[in-house]
């Protein structure tokens, strides 16, 4: 019983805070070219599914406030089309950007979405990723969902399951996310990865742990 009343206050407190953020998203009138600048390793941002970059603001102004020139795939939009294509975006992205060795910092779909990019044809540009609360391995509920982008979360989706037969970038990925995540419960662990879970619950609360940010600094470094 005690369990299963800590696992509904992390839910609660996770769409809490998601709210939040997406409210924030609407008014926040920061222009992402303001991360733009700094002398560190470039690190480009990918959002979750029906997120902004904004949506991952405080890990964008830490990795800024570290040095590092942080670059937003306006293209992106809310990251609501195919894995694959979103992927292109990346891709071309960083080709008309001219970026080597980049770092990408993943939420969620985002994470699936980085991880094509890496096993694809700009995958040399990029020395690794740190995705938070990715569903590698898909998730059971997705087949139950009323919206396609949704459905393509299930583990029998083509590119869930594509995806799953390319390890060699895995060991470039490090993969954090909750104990609990009411959207991915079988978990973000990704096999020849660092697999790092935190002792908390949440599939957007995650983001701002202190668990995360210690990460990604160490990550970034």
């Amino acid at each position: 019983m005690k369990d299963l009343f800590r696992f509904w206050a992390w839910w609660t407190r996770d769409y809490a805070y998601a709210l939040v953020w997406q409210v924030r998203a609407l008014v926040n009138r920061v222009h992402p070219d303001s991360f733009l600048t700094g002398t560190r390793t470039p690190v480009v941002v990918l959002p979750g599914i029906y997120e902004t970059w904004k949506f991952m603001q405080p890990l964008i102004e830490q990795l800024h406030a570290q040095g590092h020139p942080v670059h937003v795939v306006a293209d992106l939009r809310r990251n609501h089309r195919p894995v694959t294509e979103m992927a292109e975006h990346v891709e071309t992205y960083l080709r008309n950007n001219d970026l080597e060795d980049v770092l990408l910092v993943a939420h969620s779909k985002g994470g699936l979405t980085g991880k094509v990019v890496m096993a694809g044809p700009a995958g040399d540009r990029v020395r690794g990723m740190l995705a938070v609360a990715t569903p590698f391995g898909g998730s059971r509920y997705a087949r139950a969902m009323p919206l396609r982008s949704l459905r393509a979360f299930s583990s029998r989706d083509a590119t869930i399951t594509s995806l799953a037969r390319q390890t060699t970038v895995n060991g470039r990925i490090v993969s954090v996310y909750a104990r609990f995540d009411p959207h991915i419960p079988g978990g973000s662990e990704l096999p020849g990865a660092t697999n790092v879970m935190l002792d908390t619950g949440g599939h957007f609360r995650v983001l701002g742990h202190p668990g995360v940010l210690a990460e990604l600094a160490t990550f970034a470094d």
